[in-house]
Formats: structure tokens, sequence, C-alpha cells
């Protein structure tokens, strides 16, 4: 599987990574059988939070790595804090709790990296500074990032702390191109042209920070799966056609859809389906040509100027 480098220290991480959200459902074989067809499969990047299921995916995850045959130091682990009960808090006390109890749950003594998940108005970028020093400086994480943050919120959290920011995970995919559309309706007054992402993607760009692209099968806000669902009849003809010219499947071109944008980007599949993640998986082998990729994206209902 190709690679994407993030970070000053270059990092290799795998353009799949596997979200695990979802794996409180599963049982400990099952969670198992999808972190071992993970690395099997070239994944080496998993990707957690300490909201996901209470904390639970935590657990499982550590559970199951630990009754795997997967050594610690062959893969990299993230995981999210900085959402409170029915608040964001990205104080240094919840941010340094946070991690430390997602370092207990996972039975880790390091995460490689730690996001902070959705952005806090009252958040004082000094008191984050300091979190990020005391964690880095004991080891407890490598490097840092945030998630479902706009240009201007990452420039005022830059400005404060020493580690650059080096991941910004966002909500892409091929039924959720806002920050897409935006460039190509720039000077026009239609809907499409309304700046809702602040320039997220030329930002990112510009500050090669890794744009993780997270949900990238559901359409709306966890309205369902685009994948073979009658709703999107032109899109999963397109995916077809592809899938069956590069001898594939529809959800490896889904994602190899995003994997064509010309910037650092890894797709988090959010799958707990071992076979699925497989075809995922397949998306590597799928090189969309310039044509192919602006044919699914006009499939997906978006237009051009």
């Amino acid at each position: 599987m190709r690679q994407v480098s993030i970070g000053l220290e270059n990092i290799n991480a795998s353009e799949i990574a596997l979200g695990l959200m979802r794996i409180p459902d599963k049982t400990i074989p099952e969670t198992v059988n999808l972190l071992e067809t993970a690395v099997d499969q070239g994944i080496n990047f998993f990707d957690n939070a300490d909201i996901y299921g209470g904390g639970d995916a935590e657990t499982r995850f550590g559970d199951a790595l630990a009754a795997s045959t997967i050594n610690r130091d062959d893969i990299l682990i993230q995981t999210k804090v900085g959402i409170g009960q029915h608040q964001y808090n990205f104080s240094k006390e919840h941010i340094v709790e946070g991690l430390n109890g997602s370092l207990e749950r996972m039975g880790l003594d390091h995460v490689d990296f730690l996001l902070l998940h959705r952005p806090d108005a009252l958040m004082e970028p000094d008191e984050i500074a300091e979190a990020f020093f005391e964690l880095q400086k004991t080891g407890k994480v490598r490097e840092f990032g945030v998630s479902n943050f706009n240009p201007m919120q990452v420039e005022l959290l830059q400005q404060a702390v020493a580690q650059p920011l080096v991941i910004n995970q966002l909500q892409l995919g091929l039924m959720h191109t806002g920050m897409i559309d935006f460039g190509f309706h720039t000077n026009m007054a239609d809907n499409r042209s309304v700046n809702h992402d602040g320039g997220i993607y030329e930002y990112s760009r510009l500050n090669n920070m890794t744009i993780q692209a997270w949900s990238p099968y559901q359409y709306g806000f966890f309205s369902g799966v685009f994948i073979n669902n009658p709703k999107f009849p032109k899109l999963n003809a397109v995916l077809q056609k592809m899938a069956d010219k590069y001898n594939s499947n529809v959800n490896a071109v889904a994602a190899a859809w995003i994997l064509r944008l010309p910037t650092s980007v890894q797709v988090i599949a959010g799958t707990t389906n071992a076979e699925r993640l497989k075809q995922i998986c397949e998306a590597d082998q799928v090189q969309l040509t310039r044509s192919e990729w602006y044919e699914l994206y006009l499939a997906a209902g978006n237009d051009l100027p």
C-alpha cells in the first residue's frame, strides 16, 4: 500500500487508515481479525477517540491489540480528545487527563498522534501549548493535529504551540465536497460559491497538513452510505464502470477519488467488515485519470461553472 509522509519526523503512514469508532459492537475475536486483516493489507495507521463508545472503542482496541499478533512498534496509533459532556473542552486539565485516560484504556505508554477533536470557542492557545509541551516531554505523544478546524482556528492555535499541527481530520468524500466546490465557484454568487470552510483545502496544501478524510462513504452528516444506494443511481453506475475498467470494486474507486487529490491525504475507513476493508485497500491499484476524477465529481451531483 502507498504511504504518505506526515510531520517533521516524516512518519510513513498508510494512505488508508482504519477508523475504530464502531468496534465496540464487535467481539474481541472479531476485532482481532479486523486489525490483523488491516495489517495484512498494508494498513499501519489506526484512528480512535476518547469519545467513541464513551471510551469503549479504545478499550476494545487495546484488548484486541494485546490479543493479536501485531507488534505495537509496527503500527501508528492516533486518538482524539477535547469533547466533554455537552461541551468542547480544550483546557490543559481536560487534554492531559483525556490523553492519560486514553492510554490507560488502550494499554499503551504513548500514541503517535493526538488530535483536538472539534474547535472549542473558549480555547486558550497558551494553555493548550502547556498541555502539548507536557505530553510531548513525557513521551506520551509524538505529533499533534486537529480535527474539523478551519484555517483561522488552526492559525490561532499554531501561533501558540511549539509543535507543528500536522493533521486536520475533515469530512471528505464524493458526496461531501464542500471544500472543493468553493474553489470551483470563486467569483460567483450561487450556493456553491459560499466559503463554509475558510479555504481549508488550499490552506492544508500550503501548510503541508495531512487531510484525513472521515466518513468517506457517507452522504450528509451520517445520513447513510452512498455506495449501492438507489438514491444515487448515476454515481453508482459510474463507480461500477470504473471498477470494471480497473478490475477492482466500487469501494476502492470511491477511495481512489479522494487519494487522487494532489495533497497529503489519508482515507479513514470506518468499516468493521474485514472483507469490505480488503476491497477499500485496493484503492492504490486504481489510478484515476483527470477525466475520470471529474466524471465522478459530476456524477455525484456536483457541477462546474
